[in-house]
């Protein structure tokens, strides 16, 4: 299964990677600027669709799916939730899409 890996800039100007088990993460998030709230409820729904996608293939779900959004959830308290994150990136780019 090809995984996922996507850049954020939160609004303290850290800058953090995080990784999907699945490149359905194109889904939801893309390079651009969100509310904090907004990448939080992106991110989880990723992570569950991913972690559906590992449970279908491989008969467990993705626990790793399940820390990132975790991650994503902790890094996110520290901010108010209509403070903008901004996508840099989301890696490898869909097959036929530009890089």
């Amino acid at each position: 299964m090809p995984e996922a890996r996507f850049v954020v800039r939160w609004p303290d100007g850290a800058q953090e990677e995080y990784w999907s088990p699945s490149l359905v993460v194109h889904d939801h998030l893309a390079a651009g600027r969100y509310r904090v709230d907004d990448v939080v409820a992106r991110t989880g729904a990723a992570m569950d669709e991913a972690s559906d996608r590992v449970r279908a293939r491989y008969g467990t779900a993705c626990t790793s799916a399940a820390a990132t959004a975790a991650a994503v959830r902790s890094r996110a308290a520290g901010h108010d939730g209509d403070a903008l994150v901004e996508v840099l990136s989301v890696l490898p780019p869909l097959p036929g899409t530009p890089s």
